[in-house]
């Protein structure tokens, strides 16, 4: 399957596993914890059943990192090429009757993400993109392509996490940079607004994992945006051991 095919095959997957979610959310669901005290749902289970059987059965010379199979104890072996997949991105948000989750596959190669798709489930929208090609957002409004914006003259947009958003290392970070308004919102979706140009700046410190980044950044990058690392400004790559990603800022154009 070539980039093309690869991209229709997530964008189908993620819409489909919106579709589980939002049926889930509907007849309603017990919210439990796993072994790191992360909640976890019925909707997180059976969206991932959905997505890794769905790239299993068409890519099945790809491994797939998926988020819950991994706090299962199902670690798939180190490979240049995988999948990189978490069914719902803001659990927490989710959980507590937010809007803010996501449903979020990417695919990594050699250690950077070239494509992937951000499902916003209960916004009816899906933004996607192919590094280098650009990036698109679906919606009722059919498919339009976005792309991250300049920094504005009057002052940059910043979005941060709604529940590690207050960390202190951000006022720092910020001090040197115009700050023109901040927004606190969950999930995947704050690399989106940066995608569509609608926002500048998302810090994040603390830890993050390569499914909660790698769709995200993929989609970033293709709208012309870029992930990088805190402590040395290099672009965010993966494939690192456990997954476990650095502090990380994204951006738009710069």
């Amino acid at each position: 399957m070539d980039d093309i095919s690869l991209l229709a095959l997530a964008f189908d997957l993620a819409a489909r596993a919106g579709e589980t979610i939002l049926a889930v959310r509907a007849h309603g669901f017990d919210t439990r914890h796993k072994a790191d005290s992360s909640p976890v749902t019925e909707a997180d289970q059976q969206a991932e059943l959905l997505i890794a059987a769905g790239l299993r059965a068409a890519t099945p010379g790809l491994p797939v990192v998926a988020e819950e199979e991994i706090a299962a104890g199902f670690v798939p072996a180190q490979a240049a090429s995988f999948w990189c997949v978490d069914p719902l991105d803001g659990t927490r948000e989710f959980a507590a009757g937010n809007d803010d989750f996501a449903v979020c596959i990417g695919l990594v190669r050699d250690g950077a993400p070239v494509l992937g798709v951000v499902g916003a489930p209960a916004q009816g929208a899906i933004y996607g993109g192919i590094v280098g090609r650009g990036a698109v957002k679906r919606s009722v409004a059919g498919e339009q392509p976005i792309a991250a914006r300049y920094p504005p003259a009057e002052g940059i947009a910043v979005v941060a996490s709604r529940h590690h958003g207050k960390d202190p290392r951000m006022a720092p970070f910020l001090a040197r940079r115009p700050v023109a308004s901040t927004l606190n919102i969950g999930s995947a979706l704050k690399f989106c607004l940066l995608a569509e140009g609608r926002a500048d700046l998302y810090p994040r410190f603390g830890t993050t994992m390569e499914w909660d980044t790698c769709a995200s950044q993929a989609v970033l990058e293709a709208a012309g945006g870029a992930v990088r690392v805190v402590e040395t400004d290099a672009i965010l790559h993966y494939g690192k051991p456990g997954w476990v990603n650095p502090h990380f800022y994204a951006t738009g154009r710069t």
